[in-house]
């Protein structure tokens, strides 16, 4: 089985959606037969499937860290226990409840951009679209769940991929390896995320030697303190704050700026 999924990776691995496809559907077809999809793009796997998936996926992010897609996988198969625990965080907070409910998405065809555009200068919304110019990052790049098998789960992982540009706003980071590792450390602290943990420990091996000493100097430890000091990142309706002024929400969330000539090299 597992020679069979590698093969399947290898020859699929330009092919992202045949190769998902490729790793449920042929190592165990029977043992997912028959259990009905529970939310658009699910795709039912049983646990030894999910392993399978896991794996591959890690190898695959590992060897580039630019394939979200994989990422994506491993995060919805090894997550289940922590989106529990992310799910029951919400449900406590006013805020967080209230997206749970109403389940907003993050994407082109949700967001107005002229409205954004018009917003004050050093408010979230525009902050957040000066993001998206200067990174030549889109929302709509963010891959749907298929492998959670709950679908209040799978909106709440969801609706993590949707606001990690919004933490890479508000962290003041860009989309470069040195930003993302940065951004994964504080989220790896946020969610618990195995993902995030995976990607914040072996992230850095791609950093040229000037870019580590910086990280674990100065990034990482200003990255934990910020994850550990900001409330639950995802119980914020980040919609209904576009106006909000971006130093402001930094200040209610207990978020520092980084260092400016830090900010410069990443």
């Amino acid at each position: 089985m597992v020679t069979l999924l590698l093969r399947s990776l290898r020859r699929h691995r330009s092919s992202p959606r045949g190769l998902l496809l490729l790793a449920v559907d042929v190592p165990l077809r029977n043992g997912s037969h028959g259990t009905r999809p529970l939310y658009p793009d699910h795709i039912p796997t049983t646990s030894l499937q999910k392993i399978l998936l896991a794996a591959g996926s890690a190898g695959m992010a590992l060897y580039n860290p630019y394939r979200h897609d994989m990422v994506a996988v491993l995060g919805e198969t090894t997550g289940c226990h922590t989106l529990r625990f992310l799910r029951d965080q919400m449900k406590k907070d006013p805020e967080g409840a209230q997206i749970l409910q109403e389940r907003p998405r993050i994407s082109l065809s949700t967001l107005d951009l002229s409205k954004l555009r018009s917003l004050p200068e050093g408010s979230l919304g525009r902050e957040y679209l000066r993001f998206l110019d200067v990174n030549r990052v889109s929302p709509d790049t963010r891959a749907p769940t298929r492998f959670v098998d709950d679908e209040e789960l799978a909106y709440v992982i969801q609706r993590y991929r949707e606001v990690h540009d919004m933490l890479h706003t508000l962290l003041g980071m860009p989309t470069n390896m040195l930003g993302e590792v940065v951004v994964k450390w504080f989220e790896a602290v946020q969610t618990g995320l195995p993902m995030c943990i995976l990607g914040a420990l072996f992230g850095p091996i791609r950093l040229r030697a000037q870019n580590l000493q910086v990280l674990f100097s100065e990034l990482i430890p200003w990255a934990i303190q910020n994850g550990r000091r900001a409330p639950c990142v995802l119980n914020l309706y980040y919609e209904r704050r576009w106006e909000q002024p971006l130093t402001a929400l930094r200040e209610e969330l207990r978020i520092s700026p980084p260092p400016a000539h830090i900010q410069g090299q990443a």
